[in-house]
């Protein structure tokens, strides 16, 4: 073994032999071989007594053998590096050098018939040494492959691939010809029964199933590289994906959002360590670009609040369709400039204005519409964060609900085709200023649309409000902050340790917005469906088992004003009906008079100017009856419409 490491060392320390020593050992391999052919032809009496004859016929039929591996180039190429493709390359040049021989012996015996001189071989001569040149070709290929895999890949990392279908397969095949290997081959994972006692590219197929994780971790493997072919059934198994992380085995995938198109090489550096959102259930969204892209290309489009999580997300859609102008709304000035950047830099031919505005500003958002008349315009603009809103309900009601009649009146006025709302689940049934200022907006705007089909307003706008929960990455969402919270030494905070919530991405929500916009007739409310459910407190721990910290704490501090163990997608009175897009349904829900509406509204701004917090509450408590409150100051004013409820009449 000592002197074998040394050769080992002496060879791959070298960054490859020259060209002329690979030339020499494979003809002399070739000579090898057509000693034995003529052996096999002879036998052993004959062979010996014309012995140098017979080098001296090799000799010229190594000529044509020369040439076949001059024009293939097998002698070129890092043998260490060499794949199946070199060894067709090999098998090629000796079948040409082999036949060119014996075509070389039979020009001669017609020249020099009788020469005592030349052995020229028969068919079976050409045959063998074509077969044993070959095999030791291909031998001589594999063994220093595998000497240099023995010795030399001792820093390279096990690695067991789940998925034995095309995904795992291109992966394998990636990882065993790369020049600079980081990754050695283990094994392969398989769900099949079939499978059972398999073996792919010379590596055993283990069945999944309890304690898979252990095995491999004690067999010396480290890391899981996960096919995209499996990455959805992967999500979905918590078993599987808890014990990995519990045998500090590492999982590398493709990121949450990456598809592959299942044609094209896939390669182990395209995944990538998982992050926590990768590994939240998620099922495959479809939804139809080409309907998308006939209804927003060429047209002027407004986004409000177009420099948020949502809004710029569907700023970038957008503009994939190449829209005629995008007017793009924001308060918020630095956030707003990296729109503008982004949009110089991508997407340069889109004629585009990034405004610095508040869409309360009724005179400048008036200019505005008048100015560039969209007939597209998606609302995303709110204040979303329910803790902030509970402490000041007063700019709830005029950011959110005054600035959202303005957006919704001026698009009427102007002929705008669609305006389609970003609402929240927060909505239904709400328990906090937030989610009950997002009700109130969509209140009117289905009010707005009935009047104006019913022909009390004049106008054509299509009013289209979408719901759904959570997305992943959205500034002051709870992933983040966990990140954050490891990263300082914990504790991570959860406000209770059985409060759930569904997520999604922000693209794949965005995606279902904008066909949601164009599948609308108005005054629909669509609900997305968001998966499955998933627990905080088990998404605090499972951030803590990825990112290797040890003693770090997970502390239940209750539940914040306002907030609610789990969110609705839809009132308890309310029933879904189905769309063409199986993640998307219509919400039927209670339909509300116009004029009662603006009235509504009006004395909502009216008493927002007193600043007075429970005064305002109380009024959204009677337009939003199903409003109650959750862990806050406000629960007084539910208790005080129980004790009036409980008071008898008096008959008159």
């Amino acid at each position: 073994m000592g002197t074998l490491q040394k050769i080992s060392d002496w060879y791959f320390s070298r960054k490859a032999i020259p060209y002329w020593c690979i030339l020499f050992i494979d003809c002399v391999i070739v000579l090898f071989s057509g000693l034995f052919g003529y052996y096999m032809e002879f036998g052993g009496y004959a062979f010996l007594t014309r012995f140098w004859d017979i080098v001296l016929s090799l000799l010229i039929g190594l000529v044509p053998f020369i040439a076949a591996f001059h024009a293939l180039h097998t002698y070129s190429g890092i043998i260490r590096y060499s794949s199946f493709v070199d060894l067709q390359r090999v098998a090629t040049a000796s079948l040409i050098g082999s036949a060119a021989f014996y075509l070389i012996g039979l020009a001669i015996q017609w020249i020099w018939p009788g020469q005592e001189v030349l052995f020229c071989p028969d068919i079976a001569t050409a045959v063998a040494l074509f077969v044993c040149s070959t095999l030791l070709l291909w031998l001589e290929r594999v063994m220093v492959k595998r000497m240099f895999d023995h010795f030399h890949l001792g820093n390279a990392v096990p690695v067991a691939i789940y998925g034995t279908k095309a995904g795992g397969i291109s992966i394998a095949k990636s990882i065993t010809s790369v020049k600079d290997k980081k990754y050695s081959l283990y094994a392969f994972i398989s769900d099949g029964q079939e499978m059972k006692g398999a073996y792919i590219m010379g590596k055993p197929v283990y069945l999944n199933g309890r304690g898979i994780a252990k095995k491999l971790k004690d067999e010396g493997v480290r890391v899981l590289l996960v096919s995209p072919l499996k990455t959805e059934l992967f999500r979905a198994n918590n078993g599987m994906i808890d014990e990995f992380i519990a045998a500090d085995i590492r999982i590398m995938m493709m990121s949450n959002g990456e598809e592959w198109d299942g044609k094209s090489a896939l390669t182990h550096q395209q995944l990538h360590e998982v992050e926590i959102d990768d590994l939240l259930p998620r099922e495959k969204i479809e939804v139809d670009m080409d309907a998308i892209g006939r209804q927003l290309s060429g047209r002027r489009i407004m986004i409000t609040g177009a420099a948020g999580s949502i809004g710029s997300e569907i700023v970038r859609q957008v503009a994939q369709f190449s829209p005629a102008e995008m007017i793009l709304i924001d308060q918020a000035e630095t956030p707003m400039h990296d729109i503008r950047m982004m949009m110089a830099r991508k997407f340069p031919d889109i004629a585009n204005e990034t405004i610095v505005t508040s869409i309360t500003n009724r005179e400048h958002m008036e200019k505005i519409f008048s100015g560039h008349r969209p007939e597209y315009v998606f609302h995303a603009a709110a204040y979303k964060h329910v803790p902030m809103m509970e402490d000041n309900p007063a700019i709830a009601v005029q950011n959110n609900i005054y600035g959202t009649r303005v957006i919704a009146d001026l698009a009427v006025k102007y002929g705008t085709g669609k305006f389609v709302m970003i609402s929240t689940d927060k909505a239904v049934n709400p328990t906090n200023v937030m989610g009950c200022s997002k009700r109130i907006c969509e209140i009117y705007c289905q009010s707005l649309n009935q009047a104006i089909q019913e022909g009390k307003v004049m106008g054509v706008t299509q009013f289209v409000t979408t719901r759904f929960g959570n997305v992943l990455g959205s500034n002051g969402s709870v992933i983040p902050i966990f990140k954050e919270q490891i990263r300082n030494g914990g504790p991570i905070t959860v406000t209770h340790p059985d409060i759930i919530r569904y997520f999604m991405l922000i693209p794949e929500a965005c995606k279902l917005v904008l066909e949601a916009g164009t599948m609308g007739r108005g005054g629909e409310i669509f609900v997305f469906d968001m998966g499955q459910p998933v627990r905080i407190a088990d998404l605090a721990k499972r951030m803590i088992a990825l990112s290797g910290a040890k003693n770090i704490e997970i502390k239940f501090t209750g539940l914040r004003d306002g907030e609610k163990l789990y969110e609705e997608v839809l009132n308890d009175k309310e029933a879904t009906l189905p769309t063409s897009n199986p993640k998307i349904m219509v919400a039927k829900v209670r339909e509300y008079d116009y004029a009662t509406a603006c009235a509504n509204e009006e004395r909502l701004m009216e008493v927002s100017g007193t600043f007075d917090d429970m005064a305002i509450v109380r009024v959204m408590k009677e337009i939003v009856p199903e409003y109650k409150s959750r862990h806050s100051k406000y629960d007084v004013l539910d208790r005080e419409t129980v004790a009036d409820e409980s008071v008898p009449s008096i008959p008159a």
